[in-house]
C-alpha cells in the first residue's frame, strides 16, 4: 500500500489534471513552481557547461573525481516543458545514489523545436562526453517521462550511426508511444492524476507531427536488438504503465537485458518528490543499477 506521504502527493496532484487547457508557456511556468518538491542535496553542486553548443549543468556530488561515472540525464516534461532547473534535484538524488557526475542537458522544447530537435541534442551531448575522455563502459543515460523516451531514442539513434552506446540506460516510467494506443492509456483504464489519455496525445501532435510512429520520436517503433541492460520503473496509477510493460516485452524478446518495476498504486514519477519513501527507495534502486554496470 502506498505511503502517507505518497498519497498526499497524489492529492496535490490532482488538481493540476487541467494542465492541457492552459497555454505551453502557462504550462511551463506551472512547472517550474513546482521545483520546490524537488530540492537539490545539500552536497550536490552545479555549474553549466557548453556541451557542444546545448546548454547543460554538471551535478555533482561535493568532493567527486572528474572521472567518476556519468549519467547524461534527460529531463522530463512531455517535450514542451521541463528544465535543468525542474530536475536538478532528481538529478542530484541520482547523483547521490549512483556514485555519479551527472550531465542535465537543456535541449530544446516543441513546438518551438519539434522532433528531432530533441534527440539531436541528447547524442550532441552524448558526443561531448565522449570527446571529453570519458568511456561508454562508465556512462548510462538516463530520463523521466518525455526524457525516458528520449533516453531510450538516444539509444537507437547512437545504434544506428554505429556508435558506442552506454554501459546501460534507465527510464522512469517513459514516454514510448505517442499515440498513446496501450491498455492503460484508454478512457477511465487508471486513475492518473497527473495526466489524460488526451492530453498526452495532444502532446505527441505538438512534438512529433506527422512522426508519431518514428521510432526516434516512439522507441516503442523500434527494432531494440543491442541495446544495454536496461532498468524501466512505473506505477501502475499511469496512463503510460503501458508503455513501459510493452517496451520491456519487445525488449526482452530482442534479447535485450530489462529489469522492469511495476510499483502498484505509485504514481507518475513519483521518483521526483523528495522525502517520500518510495521515491526514495526507487532511487536507491537507480543508484545500485548504475554502479553495477557502470564499472
Amino acid at each position: 500500500m502506498p505511503s502517507a506521504e505518497h498519497e498526499e502527493i497524489a492529492a496535490m496532484m490532482a488538481g493540476g489534471l487541467g494542465l492541457e487547457q492552459l497555454t505551453v508557456h502557462e504550462q511551463r511556468a506551472a512547472m517550474e513552481a513546482s521545483v520546490g518538491m524537488s530540492p537539490v542535496p545539500p552536497e550536490v553542486s552545479a555549474s553549466e557547461v557548453d556541451a557542444d553548443g546545448v546548454a547543460a549543468d554538471w551535478v555533482k556530488v561535493d568532493g567527486a573525481r572528474e572521472d567518476e561515472r556519468v549519467v547524461l540525464y534527460l529531463h522530463g516534461g512531455a517535450y514542451v516543458m521541463g528544465s535543468r532547473n525542474t530536475h536538478r534535484g532528481l538529478a542530484g538524488r541520482i547523483a547521490v545514489a549512483a556514485g555519479a557526475n551527472v550531465l542535465l542537458p537543456e535541449y530544446r522544447l516543441a513546438p518551438e523545436h519539434p522532433f528531432p530537435a530533441a534527440v539531436d541534442d541528447a547524442v550532441a551531448c552524448w558526443r561531448w562526453l565522449l570527446a571529453q575522455g570519458h568511456a561508454p563502459g562508465r556512462l548510462a543515460i538516463a530520463g523521466d517521462s518525455a526524457g525516458g523516451g528520449l533516453a531510450l531514442a538516444t539509444l537507437l539513434a547512437l545504434r544506428a550511426a554505429g556508435e558506442r552506446l552506454p554501459a546501460c540506460a534507465v527510464a522512469m516510467s517513459p514516454w514510448t508511444d505517442l499515440e498513446g494506443t496501450g491498455p492503460t492509456a484508454e478512457p477511465g483504464a487508471v486513475d492518473d492524476p497527473m495526466m489524460t489519455p488526451e492530453s498526452l496525445r495532444a502532446s505527441g501532435r505538438d512534438y512529433a507531427g506527422e512522426n508519431l510512429c518514428h521510432p526516434l520520436a516512439a522507441p516503442l517503433h523500434g527494432d531494440l536488438a543491442g541495446l544495454p541492460p536496461l532498468l524501466l520503473q512505473v506505477g501502475t496509477r499511469e496512463v503510460l504503465m503501458s508503455d513501459s510493460t510493452r517496451f520491456a516485452d519487445k525488449a526482452r524478446a530482442a534479447g535485450v537485458e530489462v529489469t522492469l518495476e511495476v510499483e502498484e498504486g505509485l504514481i507518475h514519477v513519483w521518483q521526483m518528490f523528495a522525502g517520500v519513501p518510495e521515491a526514495e527507495s526507487a532511487i536507491a534502486r537507480i543508484g545500485a543499477f548504475i554502479q553495477r554496470h557502470c564499472r
